[in-house]
């Protein structure tokens, strides 16, 4: 995608001044290399988020400094071997092996001219507060509490799968994995029931096994944290429809979970678990079902489930989140042109396609003009230059008489001639009258 379009999309962008008084520049936009960019990565995507991060960096004409998750750093380590097999010139993508708390040394570095956080909204935040006292600028991928939004006409098979693949991909430790269900009421029950089966039979097991579905957790940590969410959740009332509970034996695994009877108080349906939970509630209204998911303070993605366009057209609408899809979630992250990121605490800033290039660039504005003598706001002013400032104010921007009685007062300075004969401010007079 880079290869194709970067050429096209970051080019020098002629852009024609709409001031009339401005009508003889020649200006443009141009997009030019920020220097070097901190590319900072999560353990849960080692390989997929780096990449597409270090590779818009990089043909944007910036240099990187990679730092890996801890948990993930013979990743982030075989990814910057793969990088110098694939070609890369020394110095251009440097990797560094830190602790969480040694990564301060690279935010006040002040040779980092941008930092591209991707991780928790507690981290991002303390990312943005140090990189904040230098005045460098941060582009944050935070959590989510993603919520799929359902409505009764939507088509029950596929419903149901992409609920299941939604929640449970990667063992759910996705930021964007869905982790709130509402559910239309008429449709609640036969889409729990068929959700129910197709969790039921889901694999879980080692991951390289070619049979299975789903794999362990990443960390003994993240597993608690899922486990505490949904044990919360059963004791102030929730009802468990698979899993549930911590599996004897080796591995982080956590069974995929399906809860229904939450409530939106509970942690499971507040607070991002990041784990194979799937929490299902039913609402009495499309209405209902959109103010309970944009009721929330993180809004990364979010997804809409129907068969009408219609409703898809206000679902697309009226959801709070940085992407919104319709019948589909998760999977734009897989598509290059499309832009990636969210609102409220999800983060600040976008990843991916056209709009992610503009985080990595600077954007510059640039005219050049070569009149005969010097412009009409230049020293030293007189009575006929104080006359034409004076009037053309209401010449440009006023209706009616006044526009008219300006223009008038226009024609009879020496300064208004004079500027004619020195640009091309008659071929712009159209747009005095717009």
């Amino acid at each position: 995608y880079l290869a194709r379009h970067l050429p096209a999309l970051l080019q020098p962008r002629p852009t024609p001044p709409e001031q009339i008084l401005f009508a003889h520049w020649r200006a443009a936009y141009r997009f030019e290399p920020l220097g070097v960019v901190a590319v900072i990565t999560p353990w849960n995507y080692p390989v997929a988020i780096p990449v597409v991060e270090i590779a818009q960096a990089v043909a944007c004409g910036n240099t990187v400094v990679f730092k890996p998750a801890t948990a993930t750093v013979l990743v982030g380590l075989a990814l910057a071997d793969t990088l110098r097999k694939a070609g890369f010139p020394p110095g251009v993508v440097n990797t560094v092996v830190l602790r969480g708390a040694d990564t301060t040394a690279l935010l006040d570095d002040p040779r980092v001219t941008k930092v591209l956080f991707t991780g928790s909204v507690e981290v991002g935040k303390q990312v943005a507060q140090r990189a904040a006292s230098r005045l460098c600028p941060v582009q944050l991928e935070l959590g989510g509490k993603d919520a799929a939004v359902v409505a009764a006409d939507a088509d029950l098979e596929h419903t149901a799968q992409g609920l299941v693949w939604g929640a449970m991909q990667n063992s759910g430790q996705t930021c964007a994995s869905i982790e709130r269900v509402y559910v239309e009421k008429p449709f609640f029950e036969p889409l729990v029931a068929r959700v129910v089966e197709l969790v039921n039979a889901l694999k879980v097991g080692d991951p390289l096994w070619p049979d299975t579905d789903m794999g362990p957790m990443t960390t003994l940590e993240q597993r608690q944290v899922v486990a505490s969410h949904v044990q919360q959740a059963l004791e102030q009332g929730a009802k468990a429809l698979t899993g549930g509970f911590v599996p004897p034996g080796k591995g982080y695994f956590y069974p995929p979970t399906v809860l229904v009877d939450v409530t939106d108080d509970m942690a499971v349906m507040r607070e991002e678990t990041f784990g194979p939970v799937l929490p299902i509630m039913p609402v009495d209204s499309l209405d209902e079902g959109i103010a309970r998911a944009n009721a929330s303070r993180f809004g990364l993605t979010a997804s809409g489930w129907t068969r009408s366009r219609k409703k898809a057209a206000r679902l697309m609408r009226e959801l709070a989140a940085g992407v919104v899809t319709i019948n589909e979630h998760v999977a734009t992250f897989a598509e290059p042109s499309a832009s990636w990121g969210g609102i409220k605490d999800s983060g600040i800033g976008r990843s991916h396609g056209f709009f992610g290039l503009l985080e990595l660039v600077n954007i510059k504005y640039v005219a050049e003009s070569y009149p005969k003598g010097a412009s009409p706001w230049y020293y030293p002013y007189d009575e006929d230059k104080r006359a034409f400032l004076k009037a053309a104010l209401p010449a440009l921007y006023a209706r009616g008489r006044v526009k008219l009685s300006a223009l008038r007062t226009l024609a009879r300075t020496q300064t208004f001639w004079a500027r004619v004969r020195k640009t091309s401010l008659l071929a712009h007079w159209p747009k005095l009258f717009r």
